[in-house]
């Protein structure tokens, strides 16, 4: 018996020496904000960051290198950056499964060592996903450190993985079974659709807050003179922005020190992507073929059109080999990758925005949607199960099910462009809505909803 007291009290002083090392280790205020991802193309996740800041915490943000974060968050003392090694590439040299466990067990200790090698954090937001090994590592840091554990819910892990694999894989099951089960561990968890909230309380018994996206103030329409500068700025990169003169851009011109837009002009749209599995491209592609064969065809009067799709990921290189198979006169389709304050930039000088975003889970709502209504950019978009939580058809933009419905909107937009007078009043309509859109700021949001569980 006197063994057992001894050995309860041993444990009592060492919980107690553990909980004042932890206090003196801890920075007052500081969070731990995770991405197992490039941190400078998870936006959502740098505002949390900015957020944080602004409300007086310190931040210690750990993700992959990649794309640079934004400026505010590079050159700001109260964030330390952190970034993990990437795993090796075994894809051709070893079987699928081996392939996901090495890489597996790579993050797992890298990212370990990274969590242990930093300040104890007060709290700690890990973003979904991925799942693996991000919320059951991060879990079980949160237990020994003593940390609050939130997690903020893009989407589900396993229903990305179901679009490389299948549903019925054993990885999947595996996944979804770890995510189901770390992911109800968390103290809070927010996310980013109502559709989403319901189906993480209806089926993991989850209780999450929904923090709708909003832009920044990054993201916001730009006058005359600074499109003309941009577009003058892109020309020297690409020469289908040129124009024929001196100081002019195939959509603007400048005379006796006036910028003007062209009074005949090529239309312009941009597309924003992370050339994954969850966006059909080949619908975009199609669209402009049908666009192209109308100009041909003389079916109708319609400008040439520029297409501009940034972003990087897995199946761009695939995309830009059909692109580059096209023999198009009238449509010319540039991928350009941009720094983080041209991009606003591209989106406030385009005609209309596209998006082909599906969702793996039908649950998500697309960013790259927010920003171009940040900008007040026209969007026609991709119709899917939740869609209608971030744009109404003929309110706030278009919704397409299809190529030819892609297609019809295109020469609705550009038909008789720039002197299309139903155009002009659907665009003046649109772009009232999504001024009001804008008046609902990522900052006033997060404070009334996100605040309050880190306090």
């Amino acid at each position: 018996m006197l063994r057992i007291y001894l050995v309860c009290a041993l444990l009592l002083i060492l919980y107690i020496i553990r909980k004042l090392c932890i206090k003196i280790l801890r920075k007052r205020k500081n969070v731990c904000v995770l991405v197992l991802g490039d941190l400078g193309r998870s936006p959502r996740m740098q505002y949390h960051v900015t957020s944080f800041v602004k409300e007086g915490f310190t931040v210690d943000f750990i993700g992959y290198p990649g794309a640079l974060p934004l400026k505010e968050i590079r050159e700001n003392p109260q964030i330390r950056i952190y970034y993990l090694s990437s795993p090796p590439s075994l894809e051709n040299k070893l079987s699928l499964f081996l392939c996901y466990v090495i890489k597996t067990l790579w993050q797992s200790f890298n990212l370990l060592w990274i969590l242990f090698y930093k300040h104890i954090p007060t709290h700690m937001l890990v973003q979904n996903p991925p799942a693996i090994p991000t919320i059951p590592i991060c879990w079980l840091y949160c237990i020994i450190v003593d940390s609050h554990f939130t997690i903020d819910w893009h989407n589900y892990a396993f229903t990305l993985m179901g679009l490389s694999l299948t549903n019925d894989h054993l990885l999947v099951k595996f996944a979804k079974t770890i995510e189901m089960y770390c992911g109800s561990k968390a103290h809070d968890n927010f996310c980013v659709s109502q559709a989403m909230r319901k189906d993480l309380q209806l089926n993991w018994k989850i209780k999450a807050e929904v923090l709708y996206d909003r832009p920044t103030n990054e993201f916001h329409p730009i006058s005359l003179k600074e499109k003309h500068m941009f577009l003058m700025k892109l020309s020297k990169k690409y020469n289908v922005f040129k124009g024929q003169k001196e100081n002019t851009t195939i959509f603007t011109e400048c005379t006796k020190n006036e910028i003007q837009l062209s009074s005949k002009r090529s239309g312009f749209i941009v597309s924003s992507t992370s050339w994954t599995e969850d966006e059909d491209f080949s619908i975009l592609l199609n669209a402009l073929e049908e666009y192209e064969n109308m100009i041909v065809q003389g079916i109708c009067n319609l400008p040439d059109l520029i297409c501009a799709i940034t972003g990087k990921g897995p199946l761009k290189e695939f995309y830009k080999s059909i692109i580059e198979l096209k023999n198009w006169k009238h449509v010319t389709v540039i991928t350009p990758w941009l720094e983080n304050e041209d991009y606003p930039k591209m989106l406030a000088s385009a005609d209309l925005g596209i998006c082909l975003h599906t969702s793996s889970s039908g649950l998500d709502l697309p960013m790259k949607v927010v920003d171009m209504f940040g900008c007040e950019l026209p969007v026609c978009s991709y119709n899917f199960e939740c869609l209608s939580e971030l744009v109404n058809h003929e309110q706030n933009g278009m919704i397409f099910s299809s190529y030819k419905e892609l297609t019809q909107q295109l020469r609705t937009w550009f038909e008789n462009f720039p002197h299309n007078d139903a155009q002009q009043k659907l665009d003046k309509k649109f772009r009232k809505e999504l001024h009001k859109f804008k008046e609902d700021q990522w900052h006033d949001n997060w404070i009334s909803i996100v605040l309050p569980y880190f306090k």
